[in-house]
């Protein structure tokens, strides 16, 4: 009796959680949230079953019930809109319950809502909203699957969908777990039946407030097909497929190469960037010694915003020549029947080569920088150096002329006050003479001495 209470009360803590998630999704609130469903079979130590191990990882059964539900919904949803735009007119005059939502930066509805892209070597692309919308009339998706090697691009997957991606194509709950929680640390990982790849790009939109913040890009590489993610907008995925449409009658588009080709654009996409950083620091290190004090006002801006933009490459590039070097080490130990070929190897090793290449033009970069700065500094303590030392001199001409000044103030302030002056008494000017040529003597040897000691 108590087993079945403990029973009843676990499931109702499961529906109780789920109803949560659902009330909050109609709130408009983000499904990034749930990080954690309380069901057990979503938890990352619950054991994988056997299907999900058929053919290479992928369950075409749970794949076509999945699209199956997914075409239900959407008839439902294209009735529910039926029956709204069936209503009277008043009911579109009412005051909206909800909020409209707000698109930023590059984002817009419609091409938000086209996540999911979907490549094949027999078939063109194919862009749709889910993964129900994208075989065409007569096929299924199976079928395209089955056709030859497939891709499927996926923007901004729900914690819903990456758990579907798991179930459909045998991804193990840590990877997909890597992929909800957008796990920043890039890395490699092999599995049964796939290798797991996280790299990460940057922003590449000068204009957005978002500009080099890095932007992570998931991979699953399966024997037939490759799966990618990621969470924000991102060209390299359209410029892989621009490229394999370019080669596609030279080469073999494999899984494997589809990852180096993904691999190597996001790495050619940091060298326009280093390029610019070049000319900086080269400007920079050119100019911070020679420029006039009124050319200085912001080359300590300039510095400082170079360096920061040097540490930010440097962040960004710092794993990947690791990753690399895993992926490399990694390629024999695959348990397929066709290993990755010795020449996508190459490539690979010549991705590395270019990351570690750049890593230390970036680490130079900083250094010059870190010398620059030490040198503008250096040169700003000398120009102040220099501007007192001429405070301090002007100072002291003013101190010799004071000091040359107030004896003779002195002895005229005196006859201004009521006091004898000498030869008063007299008519002649011999006294006044006298005393005047004694003040412009004692002048003279004041300025002289002044001079000797070299104080004016």
């Amino acid at each position: 009796m108590s087993n079945n209470h403990d029973s009843h009360s676990d499931s109702n803590f499961d529906t109780i959680s789920i109803t949560h998630s659902e009330t909050d999704s109609d709130n408009g609130a983000s499904t990034r949230v749930h990080r954690r469903p309380s069901r057990v079979n979503t938890d990352v130590c619950f054991p994988m079953t056997e299907a999900a191990y058929k053919t290479g990882g992928l369950d075409f059964d749970a794949l076509e019930e999945y699209i199956k539900d997914e075409n239900e919904k959407r008839r439902k949803e294209q009735r529910r809109r039926q029956r709204r735009l069936s209503e009277p007119a008043s009911a579109f005059l009412k005051r909206p319950n909800g909020k409209y939502k707000h698109y930023e930066g590059n984002e817009h509805p419609t091409e938000s809502l086209y996540r999911f892209t979907f490549y094949s070597t027999a078939y063109s692309t194919v862009h749709a909203r889910s993964l129900a919308e994208i075989p065409p009339t007569g096929l299924t998706l199976s079928d395209m699957i089955k056709a030859g090697c497939w891709w499927i691009d996926v923007l901004s997957p729900t914690d819903l969908e990456m758990r579907d991606f798991g179930r459909i194509f045998g991804i193990h709950p840590l990877t997909v777990e890597d992929i909800e929680t957008e796990e920043t640390r890039e890395k490699c990982e092999l599995f049964k039946e796939y290798y797991f790849i996280c790299f990460r790009s940057f922003d590449q939109d000068h204009y957005s407030p978002t500009y080099l913040q890095p932007v992570s890009l998931y991979v699953v590489v399966m024997k037939e097909g490759i799966l990618s993610f990621h969470f924000r907008p991102t060209p390299h995925p359209s410029n892989v497929r621009r490229r394999i449409k370019q080669l596609k009658d030279y080469v073999t588009v494999t899984p494997d190469w589809i990852n180096y080709a993904l691999i190597d654009d996001i790495t050619d996409s940091f060298a326009p960037l280093i390029r610019t950083v070049e000319f900086e620091v080269d400007s920079i290190d050119e100019l911070v010694l020679i420029l006039k004090e009124s050319e200085q006002t912001d080359m300590l801006r300039r510095i400082g915003h170079c360096r920061k933009k040097v540490l930010g490459l440097l962040r960004l590039l710092g794993n990947k020549a690791d990753v690399m070097k895993g992926l490399i080490k990694r390629c024999n130990e695959l348990r397929w029947d066709v290993v990755i070929s010795n020449e996508i190897v190459l490539y690979l090793g010549d991705i590395q080569d270019h990351i570690i290449t750049m890593v230390q033009n970036l680490n130079h970069y900083e250094k010059i920088l870190s010398r620059s700065h030490s040198n503008y500094l250096a040169q700003i303590s000398i120009e102040m150096t220099q501007a007192n030392n001429q405070i301090n001199d002007i100072l002291s001409r003013l101190t010799a002329l004071g000091t040359i000044l107030v004896p003779m103030n002195l002895v005229t302030g005196l006859w201004g006050m009521n006091v004898k002056v000498p030869g008063q008494d007299k008519e002649s000017l011999g006294w006044f003479v006298s005393i005047l040529t004694g003040l412009l003597i004692f002048a003279i040897v004041g300025v002289v001495i002044a001079h000797r000691t070299g104080i004016v």
